[in-house]
């Protein structure tokens, strides 16, 4: 059913905008006059709109916000149901007070596929680039139980826990990334600036310029006038490695570099990890079979080589082995993993094992990021001593050399 956004007075004469579902623009108008409204601007929201909004969330923030937006949608859901109140009029309720415009539009087509007849499972496939196939599945396996509010309570708690664990981690390499941009601003503007107004006065006495001094200023020359240069150099750094990334090989040799690194790999495996124990324990507690629970898990864990090994893991269940001997032998997954799993399996509690993995691995994030802050830390400051150094003695062997020779 198409959704409508309207801007019309209501009955005191105050300026309201909003949304209204119907089938023509004709009977959007007729039910919100019915409401006592005096609409002076309707227009269609068109599925491509929506669409188009949701291939544009390409940046962090954007998602970080949006995956926000809907835990908290999700929550309320969940309580309205819990209430006992039915899926329609909740949902009708939801989209009543739900503030970001994107998911209002969302959950109104929602409440009028659930009325048409569908599921909600069905009604939410319908938008796949708000609803993934982790949230649809729960909530197919929990309409097959009985207890979708159940379901979307765990999906809220999902959802909030994975923002929390991305807050550490965006966190912690934003304090670095900071620093190297303050540093590589104040550098930048000493080669290109200070720099030649200092070696010129030098050059008007005919003095002989000492090494570092000359190595200066092919440096700050080179910046100042092929600057461009190494903008277009970085930009397509960046445009190549990420059409490489896209690649299926790409995408595994550089998830595979990511988890080598020195200081980064290890905070990377653990979220890796932390991720799989956490999505893996709420898809079993919601009902959805193991052979399933792999396939997405395999998707959600954000990274091609642990989604390989997921793979394989999905292909040795279906000739007849257990989970744990594919994680042993994976060599990305630590050993303590594959054991605590195969003691989950052989005791029937491998969601509740999954859950401790998921608590430990949470607790080790948190030190991994706290060791990665401290050791970056003195590295920068020491880089950023260097460089520093560097130029200012640059700078003070001709001054001193000024004042020796009046």
């Amino acid at each position: 059913m198409p959704v409508y956004e309207y801007k019309a007075f209501n009955p005191a004469g105050q300026t309201k905008t909003g949304i209204c579902d119907a089938d023509t623009a004709r009977e959007a108008r007729e039910k919100l006059r019915r409401d006592k409204f005096h609409v002076v601007d309707l227009k269609e929201i068109r599925q491509e709109d929506d669409e188009s909004s949701k291939l544009s969330i390409g940046s962090f923030l954007k998602r970080k916000r949006k995956t926000g937006e809907l835990a908290m949608v999700t929550r309320q859901f969940a309580t309205l149901l819990e209430s006992g109140i039915p899926m329609a009029e909740a949902l009708r309720a939801l989209s009543d007070q739900i503030q970001a415009k994107h998911l209002e539009t969302i959950f109104r087509d929602i409440r009028e596929r659930i009325t048409g007849g569908s599921s909600l499972a069905e009604a939410m496939g319908h938008h796949p680039g708000i609803f993934d196939n982790l949230y649809v599945n729960m909530v197919m396996a929990g309409e097959a139980a009985g207890n979708v509010d159940l379901v979307l309570r765990r999906l809220a708690e999902y959802m909030l826990k994975q923002n929390r664990m991305r807050n550490k981690v965006g966190t912690a390499l934003m304090y670095p990334i900071i620093m190297v941009g303050v540093g590589v601003i104040v550098v930048s503007i000493l080669m290109a600036f200070v720099v030649p107004k200092i070696v010129d006065l030098v050059r008007a006495r005919g003095d002989e310029l000492p090494a570092p001094t000359k190595l200066l200023i092919v440096s700050s020359s080179f910046l100042r006038d092929y600057w461009y240069l190494l903008a277009l150099g970085a930009l397509g750094a960046s445009a190549a490695f990420g059409a490489y990334r896209r690649t299926p090989n790409g995408r595994y040799n550089t998830d595979k570099l990511f988890l080598g690194l020195p200081i980064f790999g290890d905070l990377f495996t653990k979220q890796a990890v932390s991720r799989f124990a956490t999505t893996f324990s709420a898809l079993l507690k919601s009902g959805v079979p193991v052979l399933e629970c792999l396939l997405i898990v395999k998707n959600v864990v954000n990274n091609a080589v642990v989604a390989r090994v997921l793979d394989d893991v999905h292909n040795r269940i279906m000739e007849g082995a257990d989970i744990s001997t594919p994680l042993k032998s994976s060599k990305i997954f630590p050993p303590a993993v594959g054991y605590m799993v195969a003691v989950g399996e052989q005791s029937g509690r491998l969601e509740e094992i999954l859950d401790k993995l998921s608590e430990t691995y949470d607790e080790e994030i948190d030190v991994a990021v706290t060791r990665m802050t401290s050791v970056l830390e003195p590295i920068l400051i020491l880089g950023m001593a260097i460089v520093v150094a560097f130029i200012v003695i640059s700078i003070l062997l001709p001054m001193l050399q000024l004042s020796t020779s009046i």
